[in-house]
């Protein structure tokens, strides 16, 4: 089985939005968290639209500096973005790059700071 399946299944799964984007801003894949998370917005319709367009002018211009900072140098990897007091999260932007080092794309990284409530292995009943 391809590599790549075991990628998009772990971005499937994780519980935080994931939104990818190349470099003309244009969004390329949402998980499944990030489609109910921003189904206001569009949702599903908005992959093939800009990232861009989601934004008002301040965050736009917030984006295109942050990968202008990517494209600077292969150790700029991750920037925090702000801490959102409601959720308990913090957000990221990301670099993807290949395996040369060149820069690919970005992506959006929610952090979740809330202890998880859940018994250790706590199957359910069975």
């Amino acid at each position: 089985m391809e590599l790549s399946v075991f990628f998009k299944s772990v971005m499937d799964q994780d519980a935080a939005s994931i939104v990818l984007c190349d470099l003309n801003h244009t969004i390329l894949y949402m998980n499944p968290a990030a489609i109910r998370n921003y189904a206001k917005r569009g949702g599903e319709t908005l992959i093939g639209q800009s990232l861009l367009a989601c934004h008002n002018p301040h965050s736009q211009e917030l984006i295109k500096k942050t990968v202008a900072w990517f494209e600077e140098s292969p150790d700029h990897n991750r920037i925090f973005e702000f801490h959102h007091e409601k959720d308990n999260r913090d957000v990221y932007t990301v670099a993807l790059r290949d395996s040369t080092g060149r820069l690919i794309g970005y992506y959006e990284k929610h952090e979740y700071r809330n202890p998880e409530t859940a018994q250790p292995f706590d199957f359910g009943s069975v």
